[in-house]
């Protein structure tokens, strides 16, 4: 699954698309993206999609590619209500292959790639869950494939736009994590393929595309690799660009600690020079008037925050409370 993602870079650096060869011709409702290290369903984020020409059923892809702010959650075209008991967060690479189902009337001509820096996944041990993001090696962004859709809703005169996650089984190197993955496009030509929507259709290499990666020498399985984050993540709402950096390195985490433990290691008070080696009578007046204890004090170290009252946080595994996938 995937039920939670983080795009928090400055617009510019979004539409720049560093590391993939595309250009992005315009960026449609720009506005309506804040950039956020906690991104929910219902959330607005921007996805990538070939510009359309023509109206209702009569979509015809352009060449240019744009950036689109919608919402996550896909409500269909024939919906004229958003039905939010409706789990569409994220969309079975099976159930696409397969031909049936909700997504036969889309996945041929409203394909997109959502754009993130990486995404979160919850690793379940026993009655605990602990955050893991899952991120490009060399930093750039992650583009997840995706379906979108175009409705008006009873009582509105604007359209909205929503978008869905594709995901498949996970492979031999994450499923430890989790038993499912967003499909993720990797490359150029990966991203052009699945963008591509000129024969309105399903085409065979999309299903090579959607397959989970099994090869241990498979080009994503060196370019992707995820590590513990923070539990605070798990609440919606909360934000901050700690959320994506290792717990080992954050100002309250294990790095912190023994850094900590060397510094007090070092502050033991300093002692007196006498011009002349002191008698026991001495010693025992010295600590006598200085009020100091016959040994050193212990240094002192501050207790490692291990989000013990953590009654606040909600953890998740999915959006809010965790649905089958469509």
């Amino acid at each position: 699954m995937c039920g939670r993602f983080s795009l928090g870079l400055p617009h510019g650096e979004i539409q720049a698309l560093h590391g993939y060869n595309v250009q992005v011709a315009e960026w449609i409702e720009q506005d309506q993206f804040v950039p956020r290290h906690n991104i929910a369903p219902r959330s607005q984020a921007p996805v990538l999609h070939n510009r359309e020409t023509g109206e209702g059923n009569e979509i015809e892809p352009a060449a240019d590619v744009l950036m689109h702010t919608m919402k996550w959650g896909l409500v269909p075209h024939w919906s004229k209500h958003e039905d939010k008991t409706l789990s569409t967060t994220n969309a079975r690479s099976e159930n696409l292959v397969e031909g049936g189902g909700m997504w036969a009337s889309i996945k041929g001509k409203r394909r997109c790639a959502v754009l993130c820096q990486g995404y979160y996944e919850w690793l379940r041990k026993g009655k605990e869950r602990f955050p893991h993001f899952t991120k490009h090696k060399d930093g750039r962004l992650m583009l997840l494939a995706g379906l979108y859709d175009r409705t008006v809703l009873e009582g509105e005169s604007q359209p909205l736009w929503t978008f869905t996650i594709v995901t498949t089984a996970a492979n031999k190197e994450f499923e430890w994590l989790h038993d499912r993955q967003p499909v993720i496009l990797s490359s150029t030509e990966a991203l052009k393929t699945w963008l591509d929507t000129s024969t309105q259709k399903w085409a065979p290499g999309l299903s090579e595309l959607v397959e989970p990666y099994s090869d241990s020498s498979s080009p994503l399985v060196w370019r992707v690799f995820n590590y513990q984050v923070p539990k605070e993540v798990g609440k919606v709402g909360t934000e901050s660009p700690t959320f994506i950096q290792p717990i080992s390195e954050r100002k309250d985490g294990i790095q912190a600690m023994f850094s900590k433990q060397q510094a007090a290691a070092t502050s033991f008070p300093k002692k007196r020079k006498r011009s002349a080696s002191p008698s026991q009578c001495d010693i025992k007046r010295d600590v006598k008037e200085e009020g100091l204890a016959a040994t050193p004090p212990k240094p002192s170290v501050e207790k490692l925050n291990t989000w013990e009252d953590d009654s606040d946080i909600e953890y998740i595994d999915g959006p809010y409370t965790p649905k089958p996938e469509v």
